[in-house]
């Protein structure tokens, strides 16, 4: 029996290596199979992203499935049962660096969006094979958004097929302490800003957690700490920073976040600097991404009519999705978080299956999310 052409390009995006800023060579794989499938528009916009759009006989509403070219690298060292470039299959599962993070999902977007019979559309079905996700959620997706203007955005990332509403979002924080330098012989000569910092991280790792029934609750993790000068050659180091990743909930804001962090009268005495910092990356064309590091939480409620004929057709497709949201940050961060346009999340295999050592998909999810997705196209998009 023939191998299903979907499972075929899945490989084929996996054995291409994509790290951020260097996607160009699996874009042009993307790129390719939309015009062999027919899609009727295909261009690659400013930062390298793919963009393929099929119209339907009738106008109406833009529907965006989005879906992230881009993969972490392989940690050197570190041993993976199959090939982390090999796309092999073995027992009805796909292993690779990507498989599940997500190069199934993108793959199963375009083979789902190029199968529509377009008399039967009111509108028009795109994906975006975004770039740069990994380095800052939603940079990207900003540029394709601007070109085509969605009404709704299906974000592809692992739902293990359920439908997610919501999603929290991520902030960067940079805390510095400012001490006084002085010789490690008198350290009482100085002021040593690693032992004012120890106080701040204690602090921090004392804020009181949010919680949001759908969201779960807030994360504050230091992620690294590092003094100046380094290495100290006989000095009390006079500077001190760490940085927090800080995964939001709903309703957070950045002034709320650092201003709780300032207020705390046991860092009275202490010079503490506290920001959110931002950043400049730049695509493998050249052109530049970059924004603040705070990227906010959504939620679209349940009752809402894009989640409802969202939820409705993948039912009606033989799907069961349960109604859920993403513990990490994606590209809806900017589409529905800042954008705020209706977005939903569904894509195949598991938030857990991202980032780690045989990264997996099952062979079963990815023709199913294929179904899915032609299932949401109909469910927003069709005619009759």
């Amino acid at each position: 029996m023939p191998q299903d052409s979907l499972v075929t390009f899945a490989q084929t995006l996996i054995r291409q290596r994509s790290l951020s800023g260097d996607e160009g060579a699996v874009v042009e794989l993307i790129i390719s199979e939309m015009r062999r499938l027919g899609f009727d528009q295909v261009w690659k916009d400013v930062n390298g992203s793919a963009i393929g759009v099929i119209k339907g006989a009738q106008l109406g509403p833009t529907l965006l499935l989005d879906g992230h070219c881009d993969t972490v690298d392989v940690a050197p060292g570190v041993s993976w049962m199959h090939d982390p470039l090999g796309g092999e299959i073995e027992g009805g599962v796909i292993y690779g660096r990507g498989a599940a993070d997500m190069k199934g999902a993108l793959a199963a977007m375009v083979h789902a969006v190029a199968s529509m019979d377009r008399s039967q559309l009111k509108g028009c079905a795109a994906v975006s094979a975004s770039v740069m996700e990994e380095s800052l959620e939603g940079a990207s997706l900003r540029t394709v958004m601007d070109a085509l203007e969605p009404d709704f955005v299906v974000i592809g990332e692992a739902t293990n097929l359920n439908l997610n509403r919501g999603g929290r979002g991520r902030a960067e924080i940079h805390l510095e302490t400012i001490g006084r330098p002085a010789h490690s012989s008198s350290p009482d000569l100085g002021r040593n800003a690693v032992h004012d910092m120890i106080r701040v991280v204690e602090v921090v790792e004392r804020q009181p957690v949010k919680k949001d029934p759908l969201l779960g609750q807030t994360v504050f993790a230091l992620t690294d700490i590092i003094s100046d000068p380094y290495p100290a050659c006989s000095m009390v180091p006079s500077r001190c920073r760490v940085t927090y990743d800080r995964r939001l909930v709903a309703g957070e804001t950045s002034d709320e976040i650092l201003g709780a962090i300032a207020a705390s009268p046991e860092l009275r005495g202490i010079e503490l600097h506290a920001k959110i910092p931002s950043s400049d990356y730049h695509t493998y064309t050249g052109a530049t991404l970059g924004g603040v590091k705070f990227l906010p939480a959504w939620v679209l409620p349940e009752s809402d009519s894009f989640v409802q004929a969202c939820l409705h057709g993948l039912r009606t497709a033989g799907l069961d999705p349960k109604i859920g949201a993403y513990r990490f940050c994606t590209n809806a961060a900017y589409s529905a978080g800042v954008a705020g346009v209706p977005t939903i999340g569904f894509g195949p295999g598991r938030e857990e299956d991202a980032h780690i050592i045989n990264e997996r998909l099952e062979l079963e999810s990815l023709i199913a999310a294929r179904q899915g997705y032609r299932a949401i196209i109909n469910a927003v998009l069709s005619s009759k």
